[in-house]
């Protein structure tokens, strides 16, 4: 007997030691270390964006706690209740809120916790455990992402929406109707510049080239003879002349020619215009009195 009960003993031991560690491995995977005593604490949301159950509770980005249970009730506006436990060492000071953040770039959810931006003193006491903390939601940055680029399609939108009314009435009015028009007589216009320039083309630039073929022989021709002409000798009896026209000038300014004398000596100058002045005064006598200058008659007879 005594045999058979230390056997059924060990059996028990061995058995509540297998739910021991059944237990103690379970709540290990779930996050849950059942050897350090935690506090809890509660918050409502009115949306939970994915949070879970084992979710990781942060302060700071340092993991102090997990999510321990979700309740819901529809039938209020903050229809979720998360539960959370955080290390027992960990004392909270009041305005503490409860965020529902990302956590990482693959779309889970965690829960933060935020102190106030106010220093911390130690006449404050601290949040009692088992209390209602206020909530919060931070957008990720993905959502965030999402969302402004959402605000550009919609700004987008309107503008494209703007730009088809605009088109539309531009189409719908008599604008484009007009233009048209335009563009329909500017067509016809084109047409007939094309037609007269064709007629041109088959009538006038024949003889325009003609008459400029005949032209460029005329010129080759001119050409030709003022090649064919002695430019040498022509140069060289201009160059003559104007030594000769040099010498003359160098004669007058010498004083030693007669046109030098008659410009540069006053004397001879003085001298003709006496003469002259001689001259005039005899040709007028002369026309005044005729037959004093006459020494013969007809019948040779001296004249008084």
């Amino acid at each position: 007997m005594n045999i058979k009960y230390a056997r059924e003993i060990k059996v028990g031991i061995l058995a509540t030691v297998c739910l021991f560690l059944l237990f103690f491995g379970f709540n290990f995977l779930k996050g849950v270390n059942i050897f350090s005593p935690t506090n809890g604490y509660h918050g409502t949301f009115s949306h939970l964006h994915g949070l879970e159950e084992q979710a990781a509770v942060y302060i700071r980005g340092h993991k102090v706690g997990q999510v321990d249970r979700l309740h819901y009730d529809f039938t209020r506006d903050s229809a979720f209740l998360v539960d959370i436990s955080i290390h027992k060492d960990i004392a909270l000071p009041q305005g503490t809120k409860m965020a529902l953040i990302a956590d990482g770039m693959l779309g889970g959810m965690a829960i933060e916790l935020q102190f106030p931006d106010s220093p911390i003193t130690n006449d404050q006491s601290p949040i009692a455990k088992g209390s209602f903390l206020p909530t919060t939601y931070v957008p990720g940055l993905i959502e965030s992402l999402q969302g402004e680029l959402l605000a550009h399609v919609d700004e987008a939108v309107q503008e494209v929406d703007s730009l088809v009314a605009a088109l539309r009435t531009q189409v719908e009015g008599e604008h484009i109707k007009h233009s048209l028009e335009n563009v329909d007589r500017i067509s016809g216009d084109l047409t007939s510049v094309s037609a007269n320039l064709k007629h041109m083309m088959k009538t006038q630039v024949p003889t325009i080239v003609n008459n400029a073929d005949t032209a460029i022989a005329n010129l080759n021709v001119i050409v030709a003879d003022i090649k064919q002409a002695d430019l040498k000798a022509t140069v060289a009896r201009v160059d003559k002349t104007v030594e000769n026209v040099n010498g003359l000038v160098s004669d007058v300014r010498s004083q030693e020619g007669t046109i030098g004398q008659l410009i540069y000596n006053k004397s001879l100058y003085n001298h003709i215009d006496a003469t002259v002045i001689s001259a005039d005064s005899l040709l007028t006598d002369l026309k005044a009195h005729p037959k004093r200058y006459v020494h013969f008659s007809i019948f040779g007879k001296k004249d008084k």
